[in-house]
């Protein structure tokens, strides 16, 4: 990473209130370039905090933006940080109130006297999907966005629900954070005398989101109303109304990263452009597990088109760049291998159109007899994170496999090349109403190395579609399909493909009541479709993602950091209780420790979570969440704690949510609820 100190323009920073509809204000941070002449606006909105949460990132790339002559703009959401007003309490980037403050930041900038009125849109996840959503109530100063890691359903494609299944490990860890940071006050510093009265208005708003999440597990009029477009049978953003410019970044290593192969088949090709790469859910400047880009020149060169009217070639470049590698990786000289596969070979394509008149589905046929899949409810511990920041992808898969049926197909003479969506088609015999199938895709290398390339699964429930829940006829030998995550990989000759398909994947995947009893697999009429491009020899016809490989970035501002008195605790505890058949994973999902901002403010973080589960239970499934949060400014003096507390049970009937929320200023508890709900089981 290049730290760049001097730019074209010089900058300056300063915080604003940005009035939105009711009677309200947001808060944000403005860089601009010193200059006498109006300039484009970038907005990066989301309800992370800017004072403290992103304080580096923001710092790493809005001033770079900002050198190079854009008004850069980071504005906290609705009822977060010091922005005023309460948050939605489900969460959601497409949510009514979330887009209509949106489009009111974007007319006042576009109205500022040093703004040209022509606006640019950036976000990571959360801030991607509002981007995308944004676009399609579209605002007229709207001209360009670029939407990375993000999804664009909020049902299907959000973290929520994965073929009709609950995604208990992304549903339940993504719910606490928001508990944990919509809890957090105001800062005093930016928010002045009233910050407790705002504190204690948003502290009486706030709900698990989990519980608006699960009480929708079907696909209805919630998630449609989370639509920014009309009603739709699909929801998420309405595309045929986007009128802005949309560069969709993904990794191979995100779960989003299907959103950027329909957003590039969907747009019109004069608006649209996507890019993929060996990377997880960050900017990819900061990819992993790598090659990084260098982000923001690339991103660069698509406002100076699209904000300034610069032909600078970017739309003549092909409308998909992909990498393509083998992304795997061989055991070590202790038959072990790291959970990140690290930068790998590879290379960047270029693709004309998509659909690819050059990828071919092809089918690989399942041979051999009928076999019994009642996979351990522990199956999937060693996954990894549904959502990995850091690269990490889950490792050897071998453990997974052994509870797995799997088919395998060698590969010999040339490399077979993946783009696109590879798909199953399982026939299967179920003697119980409810279950689901998981299956994933595995390069397994000449050691015997398995590396997990992409994942599916289906509550069998909703093998007929999401709208409504389809118990299976016990008994009954039915067909089942559906799409595995996209995948851009290279088999590479002497490796063989593995298709792995598992009865339960926990914690990815809540167990359904039934999937103690697994299914039978009958290999005939039963295959897997992958989408094989056509492999041309020669140098890439596509341009690096940048001009510069090398990324960089502004320097960043010194944040002093501090450990826990207990030492660094494993980001990832695997345990097993011999005679109990308990599985145990604890995860760290936030460093622990102090930080302390150049500012005086001190932040101290700890959260565990921990996912538990019997080998042959799927009734004892259980999530729990403990957050620990304390903000310290000891000059002014201020010291908050937010402390909370969110798990997940299940018996056969109904989900069994527990959240509580403990705040205190200085040693006076201000705030103490405890929210207890029962909440039927529809889906899985």
């Amino acid at each position: 990473m290049r730290h760049r100190l001097r730019f074209p323009y010089e900058t300056s920073h300063q915080d604003v209130r940005i009035p939105v509809h009711g009677d309200l204000t947001l808060f944000a941070r403005v860089w601009r370039p010193r200059t006498g002449e109006p300039v484009p606006a970038l907005l990066e909105y989301s309800p992370e905090r800017l004072t403290d949460t992103t304080v580096t990132r923001d710092a790493q790339r809005h001033p770079w933006y900002a050198g190079h002559g854009y008004a850069s703009v980071r504005v906290e959401a609705r009822g977060h940080g010091n922005s005023g007003g309460t948050p939605d309490p489900a969460g959601l980037p497409g949510g009514a109130t979330a887009l209509a403050d949106a489009v009111d930041v974007i007319d006042w900038l576009a109205g500022q006297p040093w703004c040209t009125g022509r606006i640019g849109m950036f976000g990571l996840g959360w801030g991607g999907s509002c981007a995308l959503a944004t676009a399609a109530r579209a605002p007229e100063p709207l001209k360009a966005v670029v939407a990375v890691c993000c999804g664009d359903d909020p049902h299907t494609n959000g973290g929520r629900y994965l073929g009709g299944a609950v995604l208990a490990e992304s549903l339940h860890s993504a719910s606490a954070a928001l508990l944990s940071t919509g809890c957090r006050p105001p800062d005093p510093a930016h928010s002045g005398a009233p910050w407790r009265a705002r504190w204690l208005e948003r502290l009486e708003t706030v709900e698990p989101a989990a519980h608006h999440w699960l009480a929708h597990q079907l696909r209805d009029d919630f998630w449609a109303a989370a639509s920014p477009g009309p009603a739709a049978a699909r929801p998420g953003p309405d595309l045929s109304a986007v009128r802005a410019a949309v560069l969709a970044v993904g990794g191979w290593w995100d779960p989003y990263r299907d959103t950027v192969l329909r957003l590039v088949g969907t747009l019109p090709p004069e608006r649209v452009r996507g890019l993929i790469g060996p990377w997880s859910h960050q900017y990819p400047d900061h990819g992993r597990p790598g090659p990084a880009i260098g982000f923001l020149q690339e991103t660069r060169r698509w406002w100076d088109r699209h904000l300034r009217g610069i032909e600078n070639g970017v739309m003549d470049e092909p409308l998909l760049r992909t990498w393509s590698g083998d992304g795997t990786r061989g055991a070590g000289a202790d038959g072990g291998s790291d959970d990140r596969p690290g930068p790998g070979a590879g290379r960047w394509t270029g693709t004309a159109a998509w659909p690819s008149p050059q990828v071919t589905p092809v089918a690989y046929e399942l041979r051999g007899d009928p076999v019994p899949v009642a996979s351990p409810q522990s199956t999937g511990l060693e996954a990894g994170p549904c959502r990995s920041t850091d690269g990490t992808t889950g490792g050897d898969q071998r453990a997974d496999d052994a509870c797995s049926a799997c088919f395998e197909f060698p590969v010999a003479g040339e490399p077979v090349e993946l783009l696109g969506t590879p798909r199953v088609t399982l026939l299967l015999r179920l003697g119980v109403p409810h279950g689901q199938a998981v299956a994933r895709l595995c390069d397994v290398a000449p050691d015997g190395t398995s590396t997990r390339i992409a994942l599916g699964a289906l509550a069998l429930s909703a093998r007929h579609g999401t709208e409504r829940a389809h118990a299976w006829p016990p008994g009954a030998t039915e067909p089942v399909s559906f799409a595995l995550a996209a995948a851009g990989h290279t088999f590479r000759p002497g490796h063989r493909i593995r298709l792995a398909v598992s009865s339960a994947y926990w914690p990815w995947l809540w167990p359904a009541d039934d999937t103690a009893a697994g299914f039978v697999l009958v290999p005939e009429g039963s295959h897997l479709e992958l989408p094989v491009r056509e492999r041309r020899n020669g140098p890439s016809t596509a341009r690096e993602p940048a001009p510069e490989r090398e990324p960089e970035q502004a320097e960043p501002p010194l944040v002093g950091a501090a450990g826990t008195l207990e030492g660094e605790r494993p980001a990832r505890l695997l345990i097993r209780e011999p005679g109990t058949g308990v599985h145990r994973s604890e995860t760290v999902p936030v460093p622990g420790g102090t930080r302390v901002h150049p500012d005086g403010l001190e932040v101290t973080e700890e959260a565990l979570q921990t996912w538990t589960i019997r080998a042959h239970d799927p009734l004892s499934a259980h999530a729990l969440t403990v957050w620990r949060t304390r903000l310290h400014r000891p000059a002014l003096p201020w010291d908050t704690t937010v402390e909370t507390r969110s798990e997940i049970r299940c018996d056969a009937d109904d989900f069994v949510l527990r959240d509580e929320v403990v705040c205190r200023d200085g040693r006076e508890i201000v705030f103490h609820r405890t929210w207890e709900k029962r909440i039927p089981r529809l889906a899985g």
